[in-house]
């Protein structure tokens, strides 16, 4: 996903070291990542059901990133320069789960089954990795206007 514009990505396993770099309006949700993740991240959605590498969110400006919080160094491991680390909110809930029971009937990921099973417990787990500005912009102007919100979508 390397500069990646728009689309959408589902992994059913874990990527390597910079995994969506400079995306900038992709949809993704892949099972862990290595070093660098969403590095220089601009715009679109990323979602991480397993660990992250060192220096995830590094630059990143734009864009939302969502991260399954159940390993003690997952925020130490998230570059703070220009992001912060939030709750979710009911629309990332909404979008979070609409994208996993998308990432399930495509892949069929246990890990997605998992917390699609035990959403209640699992949906207080994620964090939202974004910066401030991008917030306030999606904020005043509504993340559908950011975030292609058709292409997050249910199969149906």
């Amino acid at each position: 996903m390397y500069g990646a514009i728009k689309g959408k990505l589902f992994i059913n396993g874990q990527a390597g070291e910079r995994f969506a770099v400079r995306n900038s309006g992709a949809i993704s949700v892949v099972e862990g990542v290595g070093n660098h993740g969403c590095e220089y991240m601009t715009n679109g959605i990323v979602i991480v059901l397993g660990d992250v590498g060192d220096n995830f969110a590094a630059g990143m400006t734009g864009g939302i990133a969502y991260v399954l919080n159940k390993n003690p160094l997952t925020e130490s491991r998230i570059n703070k320069d220009t992001v912060s680390i939030k709750d979710l909110n009911t629309i990332d809930e909404r979008i979070l789960k609409d994208l996993l029971e998308e990432h399930f009937a495509l892949t069929g990921s246990l890990k997605a089954k998992d917390i699609l099973d035990e959403w209640h417990y699992y949906s207080n787990l994620f964090v939202k990795v974004s910066s401030d500005g991008y917030d306030a912009i999606a904020e005043n102007q509504g993340l559908e206007n950011l975030v292609d919100l058709q292409a997050v979508k249910k199969i149906g």
